[in-house]
């Protein structure tokens, strides 16, 4: 059975150094997917209002944004690829909240791994703002290996 291991990014300098450690100590994949999440916007609440507030964007902004945050993942994409050296690798960019999607999209792919990194924020940070990382190690549908800022060289 073929083995596909998600490489998740944001396309910070951190987490091309935790893929890169992290798929050291894998086992060669069959298929890597380097993936990133873009922010999805909610089309009603920008274009309409939320009935106490006005339109956020008008359709052509919205659209605009919409266009820019592709192009950033696109961008992100790449630049990880190349820095890793994986030629052959999938891309992925998906919408939605970073964690939940992760998770999906690992449940989608039939994922043996997802390799993320963490900024390594406090416990009352985490509380306060959440951890995409935390929340891919409880809910993913495969293990995860989760490499930390302070795992740095």
């Amino acid at each position: 059975m073929p083995s596909t291991v998600i490489v998740a990014t944001d396309g910070s300098p951190l987490a091309v150094q935790a893929a890169r450690r992290a798929l050291a100590v894998l086992d060669p994949a069959d298929e890597v997917v380097v993936a990133t999440v873009i922010r999805e916007l909610d089309d009603s609440l920008a274009l309409d209002g939320s009935g106490h507030a006005g339109a956020t964007f008008t359709e052509a902004e919205l659209r605009e944004h919409q266009a820019a945050a592709k192009a950033e993942g696109e961008a992100t994409l790449a630049e990880t690829v190349a820095a890793l050296g994986l030629d052959g690798a999938t891309t992925r960019m998906v919408e939605g909240d970073a964690g939940p999607a992760l998770c999906a999209l690992a449940a989608e792919l039939g994922a043996a791994a997802i390799v993320i990194g963490t900024r390594g924020r406090g416990g009352f940070k985490r509380a306060l703002l959440g951890s995409v990382s935390d929340h891919v190690v409880r809910n993913a549908p495969c293990p995860v290996v989760v490499v930390g800022a302070a795992d740095e060289d």
